[in-house]
This record gives structure tokens, sequence and C-alpha cells, in this order.
């Protein structure tokens, strides 16, 4: 095919419109179809290591990003009942290392970034996607209003849920991990005097650990807490909930942490589910993006990092010249596949990690951590150099 393809992207979400950018400044022709009215993120807070912003470089934004969010001095992990800090890096170091800022910053401003180097007229919602798959040598997409396009591409950026997987693959159902997550937003000031709450902490205890870092130029503490249970198997991340079980649940937890929880004028929670790796993403003309080809668990903190970089090196391969759009698709696939593989599998790993029960094994890990956070050739506290150096924009598709 001598033109550029046309790609229909079903899903608004950060994947989505981040491949539309890096098709955008390809010049390529692309459709955006999101299936909520209007494109409204939810409030979450985002880690965002190196890799993420060397992808945000290639798509124009990355001193934008730097200036929404928030870079923490030092990340810290620390003891579940008494604070004591079990490694303590600087962030700078991290910078040093890999090439660019880790940053911490609020999804919806993150979304907004995207959105707002897209032209208008080719985002659209209220499309729910129900269907996909190819006709000849076409693409087609079909929503629950009764429309449907054509294009050259299909990729399903529709998440967890995704009902372009569903349509290439058949429903496969998630396996539930017995863990219950919460969340919250406090702002800043409201927690001014509570110790170590207003830095990016990870705090690992039995059966769970709690994470808090500022996003949104520092001025609110995003917290997400991780236990153990089976009381509640509900996926939503928009299920509001009392905060009078969050803090019982960690009632024995530090009381900094306490304090935290009951700043949140709102409280989220989730079951966290898991998934196993894909056989394969691509049929034909169809393929998947982000959390739609490779849901991850949060322990690693690359869902959105993977999802942005899976969108840049989609862009660059469909650019190239070489190969016909099946044999580029099989590119992507081939180019991405092993290492959102690798960080499905490490990320589950480090679930198993953090909820360590018995004490012995809680201290021989702190100490393994303290030890190679300060001693190691790899300085990250989760051996993530592998992850950080990565950059789409550099590495090589051929």
């Amino acid at each position: 095919m001598s033109r550029k393809p046309k790609v229909a992207i079903i899903g608004g979400g950060v994947g989505g419109l981040a491949a539309a950018l890096a098709l955008h400044r390809l010049g390529m022709e692309f459709e955006v179809y999101e299936q909520a009215s209007h494109i409204n993120e939810i409030g979450a807070g985002l880690n965002l290591s190196p890799n993420a912003l060397k992808a945000f470089r290639m798509l124009g934004f990355e001193n934008e990003a730097i200036e929404a969010g928030w870079q923490d001095e030092y990340q810290c992990t620390r003891s579940w009942r008494t604070a004591f800090p079990i490694s303590r890096q600087p962030r700078k170091l991290t910078s040093d290392i890999y090439g660019a800022q880790y940053l911490t910053l609020h999804r919806a401003d993150l979304q907004s970034l995207l959105l707002e180097r897209l032209p208008e007229t080719h985002v659209h919602t209220g499309k729910a996607c129900v269907d996909a798959g190819t006709n000849g040598k076409t693409a087609y997409a079909r929503f629950t209003d009764g429309s449907s396009v054509d294009a050259d591409i299909v990729i399903g950026a529709d998440g967890i849920h995704s009902a372009v997987r569903d349509a290439l693959y058949g429903k496969q159902p998630p396996h539930f991990t017995g863990c219950i997550c919460w969340r919250g937003l406090v702002p800043v000031e409201a927690v001014a005097n509570i110790p170590y709450v207003k830095d990016l902490a990870a705090w690992w205890g039995p059966h769970g650990h709690v994470v808090h870092y500022r996003v949104r130029r520092g001025e609110l503490v995003n917290f997400v807490a991780h236990y153990d249970s089976d009381a509640w198997t509900e996926e939503s991340w928009t299920t509001e909930c009392t905060k009078d079980e969050l803090i019982g649940t960690f009632a024995r937890w530090n009381d900094a942490l306490l304090q935290l929880f009951d700043q949140s004028e709102r409280y989220y929670k989730w079951a966290l589910y898991d998934r196993d790796p894909l056989p394969q993403w691509s049929k034909r003309q169809v393929s998947l993006l982000g959390d739609s080809a490779h849901p991850m668990l949060p322990y690693l903190g690359q869902g959105a990092a993977s999802a942005v970089e899976d969108a840049c090196i989609l862009a660059r391969v469909l650019d190239d010249s070489e190969g016909n759009i099946e044999a580029k698709l099989q590119r992507y696939e081939a180019l991405r596949k092993p290492r959102t593989t690798r960080m499905q599998l490490v990320s589950r790993e480090r679930a198993k990690e953090n909820h360590l029960t018995s004490p012995a094994a809680r201290l021989m890990r702190d100490a393994k951590v303290a030890f190679r956070s300060r001693f190691g050739s790899d300085k990250s506290i989760f051996k993530a150099g592998w992850v950080y150096e990565y950059d789409p924009a550099t590495t090589p598709i051929g």
C-alpha cells in the first residue's frame, strides 16, 4: 500500500489517545472511538518511570508533563508499623542513570495533555464497540448505536474489558487475586503536620501494602492501599465506599497512614484481578494495545507506561515502508509482546513479595532490598533497570 493506512482506534483512554497522537505526529489518518459520552478520566494517580517520560519525549510533551506532575526528591519503602525506612533512593539518581525523570502525575492531567494535541473532530464519544474484525482487505468496528466504521486497521485500546479482544479471541475470564484495593486523594495542606505521607513511599506489611505520592504539581496526595481479602469481588474502579472499612482494615498500621486515610473526601475500592498473557494480539488487520493486549497488576507501576510505549512503537512500525499491513501488525506484536509479557509476570511476582506474612520472610526481603539499593549495580527498588532503560524512539524496529 503506497498511501499511509487509515487507523480506527477503539478506546479513548491513555493508550488510545497516545496511539492517536503518535500517528498524528507522523501524518497518518486516524479516528478515535470512545464509549463514554465524554472523555473524563477517573481521579487517580500514576507512577511514570523514565521509560514513560522518554515516550512522552517522542510524543512532544515531556516538559509539559513534568510541569503538570511532581517529582519527589526521594523514593522510600517503609515498614508497615514503625515507618522504619527499608530503602531511600534519590530520584535524581534514577534520572541520571536512565535519561529521564521519574514522575507522578494525575491520570486526568495526562489524558488532557494527550487530548489537547489532537484535532477534536477525530475523537468520537458515545461509541461503545460490540464487535470488530476484517472483511476482505478492510477492518471494521461495530457499535451499540447500530453504526459501524471501516478502516485499513482497527486497534483495540478499549481497556481491561476489551470488546475488541473478545471479538478476536472470545471472552477470557480473569483470575481474582484475593486482593482488595482502596484509593483516595488528599490536599497536601491537609497532611502538612503528618509525618512521612507527603513524600513518595511504599509501606510493606503482612497481607498488604500502601503507596502514596503527590500529583498535580504537588497539590494532592494520592494513596492506594492493597490488602489480601475476598470480602469484595467487583472489579470497577469507580465504586465508592466509606472510609470506615479502609481504616478498620489497616487499624494496626502506622498512625501516619491512618491520619492520611482520614483526610480524603471520597474513597473508592475495587477487587484486583489478574489475566494471563495472550498467545497473540493480532488477526489480519486488527490488533490490540495497552490493557486490551496485556493487562497487568500494578506492582511494577507499568500499566500506563507500557500502553504509551505500545503507541509509539505501533506508529513507527506503521510509518515504515516495509511490509503490508498484516506484516506490520505482526512486527509490532513481535516487538512489544516479549517485553509486556515479562512485565505482566514480574508484576505478578512482586505481588507475592509485597504481602509476605512471615516476619522472618519480610526481614530477609527488607535486608535484600536495603543492600541492593545501596550497593547493587541496579539500584532500582524492584530490579527494574531493564524497564527504565527502554526508549521507544530509538528501539530498533527493523
